[in-house]
């Protein structure tokens, strides 16, 4: 319990020095400029997939705050009601150069927890931004797809097979898990790819497992908030949804940036034991040579 009381301190400590809550703010200015591209075209795929516009809606409803649905709600409705493939592919393009520059606000995090300077140019490091773009991409369709969308899925495919009410229930779970999975997974990759310090791959899984569950916690936590507490319509008018979205996505910046500083710590702490061990073993050789 003493060793968790003082990697807490250290862990605020460095992100006190790090500026943790600047460098967050940073991603979540990108990740805004990238949202609209990217809801385009996760929105442009929807006319495809044959779903309803009340079942689209509803789910948006669960999974965003209400202020924020009803800013976006026009939008949402003109999307899906339109077949457009010309909006699908600017969607595309709209969102990885938009969201690569999240990703380059994300590696500039990394390397400020490794206490490491960019030496990757410009070109390959945009290459990385762009991959590291289509893993988060694709993460967030399964955490948004799986649980929003997963009762779809499921109906569509009792109209296939004759699916058990136990049989849904196991689907159930398991759409939930493999959402949770993924998205572990993916922050995984990227607190491994985007520093520009190599180091061993199982060290990033505590930063990318804390971060994940965090981020579900603070999610639905400020979610449940804005939905029955916290009345921004009223206070602010139409910029309440906005308000609301950015407060989430520095919510989100916040926990990826704290998650790599915990894998930026703890690989600290590593190195150093390593250093110790070493002299350690290198001091008692040479006391047993002198004995000799």
């Amino acid at each position: 319990m003493n060793k968790v009381k003082i990697f807490v301190k250290e862990l605020s400590k460095k992100t006190k020095e790090d500026r943790a809550t600047g460098l967050a703010a940073e991603q979540s200015y990108y990740y805004t400029l990238s949202l609209f591209p990217m809801m385009i075209l996760l929105l442009s795929i929807i006319p495809y997939l044959n779903l309803s516009t009340d079942q689209v809606i509803s789910a948006m409803e669960k999974l965003l705050p209400g202020e924020t649905t009803s800013m976006l709600k026009t939008t949402i409705l003109d999307i899906i009601e339109t077949r457009n493939g010309g909006l699908l592919t600017f969607g595309i393009l709209g969102t990885i150069w938009s969201a690569s520059n999240g990703m380059n606000a994300f590696i500039h995090s990394s390397n400020i927890a490794f206490e490491v300077k960019e030496s990757r140019n410009f070109i390959v490091s945009r290459l990385i931004s762009i991959g590291l773009t289509f893993g988060f991409i694709f993460a967030i369709i399964v955490v948004l797809v799986l649980p929003v969308f997963g009762n779809v899925l499921i109906d569509a495919l009792s109209k296939i097979i004759d699916l058990s009410p136990e049989t849904k229930l196991i689907f159930s779970i398991v759409r939930y898990t493999v959402a949770v999975v993924v998205m572990a997974a993916i922050l995984s990759i990227l607190y491994f790819v985007a520093p520009d310090k190599r180091y061993p791959f199982k060290h990033v899984i505590p930063g990318a497992a804390i971060a994940t569950v965090v981020w579900l916690i603070i999610s639905l936590g400020f979610s449940f908030y804005v939905s029955h507490f916290g009345n921004y319509s009223s206070t602010y008018g139409s910029l309440g949804g906005f308000i609301v979205l950015m407060l989430w996505l520095y919510l989100t910046g916040l926990v990826f940036v704290v998650g790599g500083e915990i894998n930026a710590l703890l690989f600290k702490h590593k190195v150093l034991k390593s250093k110790k061990d070493s002299t350690t073993t290198h001091y008692n050789q040479t006391m047993y040579s002198t004995e000799s």
